[in-house]
C-alpha cells in the first residue's frame, strides 16, 4: 500500500469517526437547532478562499465574531468541526496533485494528528479569556502571514519533494506543534510553507502536505470538542452545508483564479484587514474579561 493511499484511508476511518462522534455529541449534550443563511454564506465564502489556498481559520474567526452569535471560547471548536467536511473533500482532490516524499507525507500527517489530539484536549479546559488571548494573537500572526505573501516575503525554497537527516524529524515534530496550536485557530497553510521552504523543500511540495495535514488533524481535534461539548453545534452545520458550495465553486474557477495571481493578491488584503480588526476585537474582548472578573481577596 503506497503511503498516499494510507494516508487517504486513514483519513476516511477518521472522519466516519467524526461522524459518529457528532452524532453522540448531539444526543450526549441535547444539541438541536437549524444554521441560518448568515452561518451557510460565512461557510460558503471561507472555504472558498480556503480551497484557494488563502486559508479558513482566520477569516471565518473574522466574521463569527463579527456577527457576535458564537461566544469566544466555542470558536476554536467550532473551526475544527464546522470547517472538517471541506478539508475532508478538499485533501481526496488535491493530494494527487503534487508527488511528495511518502513517508514525509504519511510521518507529518501522522504527527499533526497527534498534535491536534493533544491541542484539543487543553483548549477545551481553557478559559475564556485565555482562548480570547490565543485567537487574537492567532489573528494577528495570520494577518502578518497574508500579508508577508503578497509581499513576497515568503523564502523561495528549493526544488526538492522530500527531506534528508536531520531535516526529516525536525519537520515531523514542528507539524505536531502545528497540529496543536490549529486547535486554537493558528491555521497551518503559512507556517508549514515557510517551513518546508526553508528546509529546501519545492513550495508547491507543501500543498499535500498542508491538504492531508488539515484533513487528518481536524476530525481529530473534532473529537476532542465533542467530548467537552466545547462548540457550536448550529453554527458548525452552517459552516459544513456552506462549505459544499464553496468548495466546488473554488475548484471551478481555480485555474482560471491562479492564472490571474493579482486577484488572489487583492482578496488576501482584503481578508488581512478583517483578520486584523477581528484581532483586535478579540484582544480587547479578553481586557473586557480581565476587568470585569471579580477580585480575589488577598490576606
Amino acid at each position: 500500500m503506497s503511503a498516499k493511499v494510507g494516508v487517504l484511508t486513514a483519513l476516511v476511518v477518521v472522519n466516519i469517526a467524526f461522524i459518529i462522534g457528532w452524532l453522540w455529541a448531539v444526543r450526549r449534550h441535547h444539541l438541536q437547532g437549524r444554521p441560518d443563511l448568515g452561518d451557510v454564506g460565512i461557510g460558503a465564502l471561507t472555504t472558498f478562499l480556503d480551497t484557494l489556498g488563502i486559508g479558513s481559520f482566520a477569516p471565518t474567526t473574522a466574521l463569527l465574531k463579527f456577527r457576535g452569535k458564537v461566544a469566544d471560547e466555542l470558536i476554536p471548536g467550532t473551526l475544527n468541526v464546522g470547517l472538517n467536511p471541506a478539508a475532508f473533500v478538499e485533501t481526496f482532490l488535491l493530494i494527487s496533485v503534487v508527488e511528495v516524499q511518502p513517508t514525509l507525507l504519511a510521518s507529518m500527517v501522522a504527527s499533526s494528528a497527534v498534535g491536534a489530539w493533544l491541542g484539543a484536549g487543553v483548549v477545551s479546559r481553557m478559559p475564556r479569556r485565555a482562548i480570547q488571548l490565543f485567537m487574537g494573537v492567532a489573528l494577528l500572526l495570520a494577518a502578518s502571514f497574508f500579508a508577508m505573501s503578497n509581499l513576497g516575503a515568503f523564502p523561495a525554497g528549493g526544488v526538492a519533494l522530500g527531506l534528508e537527516g536531520w531535516k526529516f524529524p525536525f519537520a515531523v515534530v514542528v507539524s505536531l506543534l502545528l497540529g496543536a496550536l490549529m486547535c486554537v485557530g493558528i491555521g497551518n497553510y503559512a507556517p508549514l510553507m515557510i517551513l518546508l521552504s526553508l528546509l529546501g523543500m519545492a513550495p508547491i511540495a507543501a500543498y499535500p502536505i498542508m491538504m492531508a495535514s488539515d484533513g487528518m488533524l481536524q476530525p481529530v481535534a473534532s473529537l476532542g470538542f465533542f467530548r467537552s461539548g466545547r462548540f457550536s453545534h448550529v453554527t458548525s452545520l452552517g459552516l459544513t452545508v456552506g462549505s459544499f458550495i464553496g468548495v466546488p465553486v473554488a475548484f471551478s474557477i481555480l485555474n482560471y483564479v491562479l492564472k490571474r495571481p493579482d486577484g488572489v493578491r487583492v482578496i488576501r488584503w482584503l481578508v488581512t484587514g478583517v483578520v486584523v480588526y477581528a484581532a483586535l476585537s478579540m484582544l480587547r474582548s479578553a481586557r473586557t474579561e480581565s476587568r470585569s472578573a471579580p477580585e480575589v481577596a488577598t490576606h
